[in-house]
């Protein structure tokens, strides 16, 4: 999954991403189905973008008991997306109950999608991480802690902020995956994240996959949003 576009789509249902997918017929992409998509359109989603030729990254973040996890990703890994997760904050044990699920469940023959866990999100700031979280360490050292939980639990990767990722594979490697939305164009317009960082920037931090929503879903010309991104992400005219 190195140097990997994933492209967010953050849409309500699948008219609107039949609609957006249009300009690149032809293209295989490798896509993000979120809680929003997937509560509305359900396992159908995901058939559909994988017969059209898609890599599928399904955002649910699972966190729950132990038990309950498993039991959720046995029923996941049937769908074959490539890449799913959960929480980090859920614990050790959970984590490796996901994993666990996710073999069980994957059809013989077949890899098991890839694992990563939520370390803090990039909407979160480290002032409000330590008041509403009530953790007293720096942002980066809790990063880094459920970065090391997840290796420990056998996943492949985390979700993070760019700023936190050479720090990361430093910690765990370069083959530990470190896929990182909140990555905006200088341009850009933040909107709700909080630990942005430019395409450039998440890959000379030598970033795995970076995760891209409304830049191109919402711009006039997603296919040549789409380009513009993938040269300024791969440093490359492709």
């Amino acid at each position: 999954m190195d140097n990997t576009l994933i492209i967010a789509l953050d849409f309500p249902g699948l008219r609107e991403v039949e609609q957006f997918l249009q300009p690149f017929s032809g293209k295989s992409l490798f896509v993000k189905v979120g809680m929003e998509l997937f509560y509305q359109e359900g396992p159908a989603i995901i058939h559909m973008l994988k017969e059209s030729g898609h890599q599928i990254f399904l955002d649910l973040k699972l966190h729950d008991i132990p038990n309950t996890v498993y039991g959720a990703m046995k029923g996941l890994a049937r769908l074959e997306c490539d890449l799913v997760n959960v929480h980090a904050a859920g614990g050790k044990e959970m984590m490796a109950a996901a994993l666990e699920g996710l073999e069980a469940g994957t059809p013989a023959g077949r890899n098991r999608p890839l694992c990563i866990a939520v370390t803090q999100l990039t909407s979160t700031s480290q002032e409000q991480m330590k008041q509403e979280q009530l953790i007293p360490v720096s942002l980066e050292e809790s990063v880094l802690h459920y970065a090391a939980l997840t290796r420990e639990a056998g996943l492949d990767g985390v979700v993070c902020s760019a700023w936190e990722a050479a720090a990361i594979r430093k910690q765990s490697g370069e083959s530990f995956l470190t896929v990182c939305p909140g990555i905006r164009m200088t341009a850009d317009a933040t909107g709700d994240q909080k630990r942005v960082a430019t395409p450039e920037f998440a890959r000379k931090s030598g970033v795995s996959s970076i995760v891209v929503g409304r830049s191109i879903t919402r711009a006039v010309d997603p296919l040549a949003s789409y380009q513009q991104w993938m040269e300024a992400w791969k440093g490359v005219r492709v």
